[in-house]
């Protein structure tokens, strides 16, 4: 769910730009060294708001997440429907548009889950099998892992040549989302990425893009550190699981 994209590790650094205007405390540092700051601010981070796009898939992820569990946010499946999700701990709440429930259920279950359910959440925790998945991109930690990557590249198999890492390049200061991030960009075969890095204060990554065959996927990253909202649905405005799960075995 996370647009199979990962930070750029594992390449050989190139020298520092020629013309460092504008890069801050950047302009002195390869492109390598920059990417390893990147990943270490990214894997400190005790929460973030995630969003994320390809073009293979209509799901778009945007989720405020952090460590404890805890996430604030929406999934959404484009013409499949879109899901509001809430947890805090092991707690879930979960509000599907009509869109969903008409895509989920067949005929005329569907049109009366849409009924039923409009405007409200539910609710139930993640010993629920059904609120588990769907809240599974909710870990934060798993999150840290898959985009930063493994410490170390994996070894070639005994007898095979090492095969030469790809070069990381420096490119030029832009402005992302009103703050001025320094793009670095790696080529891999068939996979071009750019890595956008914050240049004031801590050197977050902030966008990584990813093209494959001419498919691409976008993972954004923003509010660092800042806390997951912690309001949760009035019980007045909840339904518990069960009457999902009645209706999912109906059918």
């Amino acid at each position: 769910m996370f647009c199979g994209t990962v930070l750029l590790t594992a390449a050989a650094g190139t020298a520092a730009a020629a013309d460092p205007d504008g890069e801050g405390d950047l302009a002195n540092k390869s492109a390598q060294q920059i990417s390893d700051t990147s990943r270490r601010e990214l894997l400190a981070a005790k929460s973030l708001r995630l969003r994320t796009a390809t073009s293979v898939s209509p799901t778009k992820l945007d989720l405020t997440l952090d460590r404890a569990g805890n996430c604030v946010g929406a999934i959404s499946k484009g013409a499949f429907g879109r899901v509001e999700l809430i947890k805090r701990g092991k707690q879930v709440w979960m509000r599907p548009d009509a869109a969903y429930w008409k895509t989920q259920l067949p005929g005329r279950e569907g049109i009366e889950a849409a009924k039923e359910f409009k405007g409200r959440f539910l609710h139930g925790t993640t010993d629920d099998a059904y609120l588990a998945r769907l809240s599974a991109a909710c870990d934060l930690t798993a999150f840290q892992r898959s985009a930063a990557g493994p410490d170390h590249p994996p070894s070639p198999p005994p007898g095979s040549p090492t095969p030469r890492p790809p070069v990381l390049h420096k490119g030029k200061p832009t402005v992302h989302e009103g703050a001025r991030v320094l793009p670095i960009t790696k080529k891999d075969g068939p996979v071009s990425q750019t890595l956008y890095v914050a240049i004031k204060g801590k050197h977050y990554p902030v966008k990584l893009t990813t093209m494959i065959d001419h498919e691409t996927s976008t993972l954004l990253l923003s509010n660092y550190d800042k806390p997951v909202p912690k309001k949760t649905p009035a019980p007045r405005n909840t339904v518990d699981i069960s009457a999902l799960e009645k209706r999912l075995q109906s059918t």
